[in-house]
């Protein structure tokens, strides 16, 4: 049974096998094109640092003039879209139903209860055994 599972007698092996040489024949296309355009520049493959050496060039080309163009927002400006987001975020909100919410509200004033009552009798228990072990001068 071991005999079969071995690498390379797997039909899928074959299939892996029969893509190889697609993958040369297109590492094969970047260079041919690269030799018909005549330029020694790497070919894109959209990463962020060909896009940020266009971006930069580009800036570098034409600087905004006036406070409008640069795309800088005053103080109310920034206080309104502060607040238009705000209200975008609490609209994709999945508010509880009235049955929900008070149960929620059940289940946690129960374990409050329950927590308040454990921490005030070790509190007390606590108490308690520091006076028996100090003495109780009374």
């Amino acid at each position: 049974m071991a005999d079969n599972k071995r690498r390379g007698e797997d039909a899928g092996d074959d299939r892996l096998n029969e893509n190889d040489d697609v993958v040369d024949e297109t590492a094969g296309d970047d260079v041919a094109d690269a030799d018909a355009t005549g330029a020694d520049e790497p070919v894109s493959r959209g990463g962020t640092a060909t896009r940020s050496k266009a971006a930069k060039a580009e800036s570098a080309d034409s600087k905004p003039k006036t406070k409008a163009d640069s795309g800088r927002v005053g103080l109310f400006g920034r206080v309104a879209r502060f607040f238009r987001e705000v209200v975008a975020e609490l609209r994709k909100v999945i508010w509880p139903t009235r049955k929900e919410l008070l149960t929620y509200t059940a289940v946690v004033v129960v374990f409050v209860t329950v927590m308040l009552t454990i921490v005030a009798g070790l509190d007390f228990a606590f108490a308690k055994g520091v006076l028996w072990v100090f003495g109780n001068p009374s």
